[in-house]
C-alpha cells in the first residue's frame, strides 16, 4: 500500500541508495538468506524491451523515447540512478542505439551500469545538458519530429529541451512504456516471488517478537533487521498501532503496544529492483468481537477480489465487487469512511505502485502476466483499521498468489 520511500510516524526508514548503486543489489548472501539464487534481469531481456518499445514508436511515428532517472530508465537500460537537479536522460530512438546524457563526473558509473549497449554523452557543470540532448538527437539522425516523454519526467527537463530546440514536439509516452511494462516476464515474476518470500518470512519473525510496551519504530527496526538477514533490501516498514491503524498511511501521534492493541504492518523489500508489498493486521492479547468481525470482513474482501479476477475482466470490476460486499455489511458507501477509502489494489513490479489499478472505472482487461496487490482494508476513524495485503499475478487459468492469505486473526502470517 505504501508509496515507495514515503515514511510517517512509526515507519522505519531506509536510507536512499547512493547515486549509481544497483537497485536490489545486496551483499553476498548471509546464512539464512532466501535470495542466494536470485538472478537479475539479463541484458538480453532489457534489449528485448527496447526492441518492443522501438516497434511501438515506429507504429506511432515517434522519433525517440525520452526516459530520465527512475524506474523506467532502470527497466530499459539497467541504469539505477537517483534523481537530482543534474539531468541524466536516456534517448531511445525508434531505430538504432541508446544514448545517455549525464554529468561528466558520473560518466564512468553510468557506463558501468548501462547494460544494453549504446553510448554516453557527458556534460560538464558549466554546460547546458538540454543542448547535449538536442545534439544527441541530431547525431542520431533525428532532426525533427515527435519525442515521447516517459510520464514521470520532470517539467524542467521537457521545458529545457523545448527551449534548446523548436524542431521537436514532445508528447506523452504512456502508451509505449505501459505496453512494455504491463506484462511481466517469467524472470520478473521470479524476482517478485523472492521479494515476497523475504517479506512474509520477516513478518513471521517480527510477529513472534511483538510485546506490550513496544513502539512503532521498535517494531519497524526489527522488520528491517530481519529483511536484511533474509537477503532483501528494505524498502519500507510501516507500523500502525491502535487508533493510528485507522489512518491508511499513519499518524504523527506516537503509539505504543498495550493489551488489546491493533497492530497493522505494511512492509516491502526489493530483490534486484523488484518490490514486495504485504500487509498484516492482528491484535495483541484478546480481540474484541468488533475487531474480529472487521478482520473477517477484510479477509472475505481479499478472497472476493481473487474470485473476481478472470482473464479479460476489467480490473476495476475487482474493486466494484469488494466494495459491493462491504456496503452489504454496512461499510461505506463507496469510498466513504468508515469503510474502504482507497482502491482495492495496484499493479506492482519495479515500482511499488504501477498501472493498472484495481479501482472503480479502470477498464484495463486482465491479461496473463499482470501483477497486483490485493489489499481491501476497512478503517474506522477514532477506533482502528484492518488491512490485509498479498500480491498476486494473473495466469491463463486464474490468479496465483505470491504469498498465502492470512489464516485467521490469531494466525495472521
Amino acid at each position: 500500500m505504501l508509496s515507495r520511500r514515503v515514511f510517517l510516524q512509526g515507519a522505519a526508514a531506509s536510507p536512499l541508495l547512493a547515486a549509481g548503486a544497483s537497485a536490489g543489489k545486496a551483499a553476498a548472501p548471509m546464512p539464512g538468506s532466501l535470495t542466494g539464487g536470485a538472478k537479475p534481469i539479463s541484458a538480453q531481456e532489457r534489449r528485448a524491451r527496447i526492441d518492443k518499445a522501438q516497434a511501438l514508436m515506429a507504429q506511432r511515428n515517434v522519433a525517440a523515447l525520452l526516459v530520465e532517472s527512475g524506474s523506467s530508465l532502470e527497466y530499459f537500460t539497467g541504469i539505477h540512478w537517483r534523481r537530482s537537479e543534474r539531468t541524466t536522460l536516456a534517448i531511445i530512438p525508434a531505430a538504432g542505439e541508446v544514448l545517455v546524457v549525464t554529468p561528466a563526473f558520473e560518466e564512468p558509473s553510468v557506463r558501468e551500469s548501462l547494460q544494453v549497449g549504446g553510448d554516453v554523452r557527458p556534460w560538464d557543470e558549466h554546460e547546458n545538458p538540454f543542448e547535449k540532448v538536442v545534439q544527441g538527437l541530431k547525431g542520431r539522425g533525428i532532426k525533427s519530429g515527435l519525442l515521447a516523454a516517459e510520464s514521470t519526467i520532470r517539467f524542467f527537463i521537457v521545458a529545457g529541451i523545448r527551449q534548446a530546440s523548436s524542431d521537436y514536439e514532445i508528447v506523452p509516452a504512456d502508451q509505449i512504456v505501459r505496453a512494455c511494462r504491463l506484462i511481466k516476464s517469467p524472470a520478473e515474476v521470479a524476482l517478485l516471488q523472492m521479494a515476497n518470500n523475504v517479506t512474509i518470512a520477516a513478518l513471521r519473525q517480527v510477529h513472534a517478537q511483538v510485546t506490550v510496551g513496544m513502539s512503532g519504530p521498535d517494531i519497524g527496526a526489527l522488520m528491517e533487521k530481519a529483511t536484511i538477514a533474509l537477503g532483501g533490501v528494505p524498502d519500507f516498514s510501516l507500523v500502525l498501532l491502535n487508533e493510528a491503524s485507522a489512518y491508511p498511511h499513519g499518524s504523527v501521534q506516537p503509539q505504543q503496544i498495550r493489551e488489546g492493541s491493533v497492530v497493522l504492518m505494511d512492509c516491502g523489500c526489493t530483490v534486484h529492483g523488484y518490490v514486495s508489498d504485504i500487509s498484516r493486521t492482528w491484535v495483541v492479547g484478546r480481540a474484541t468481537a468488533r475487531q474480529r468481525q472487521v478482520w473477517n470482513t477484510v479477509k472475505r474482501g481479499q478472497e472476493l477480489a481473487l474470485e473476481t479476477a478472470k482473464i479479460a475482466t476489467p480490473v476495476g470490476a475487482i474493486d466494484d465487487a469488494v466494495r459491493k460486499y462491504y456496503e452489504s455489511e454496512g461499510w461505506g458507501p463507496g469510498y466513504k469512511l468508515p469503510g474502504l477509502s482507497h482502491r482495492t489494489g495496484h499493479g506492482i513490479g519495479v515500482d511499488g505502485h504501477e498501472p493498472p489499478y484495481l479501482v472503480h472505472g479502470d477498464a484495463t482487461p486482465l491479461q496473463a502476466g499482470m501483477c497486483f496487490s490485493d489489499e481491501p482494508g476497512i478503517y474506522i476513524p477514532g477506533e482502528f483499521g484492518v488491512r490485509l495485503e498479498d500480491c498476486w499475478y494473473m495466469t491463463a487459468s486464474g490468479p496465483k498468489l505470491f504469498t498465502p492469505l492470512a489464516k485467521s486473526l490469531e494466525q495472521p502470517i
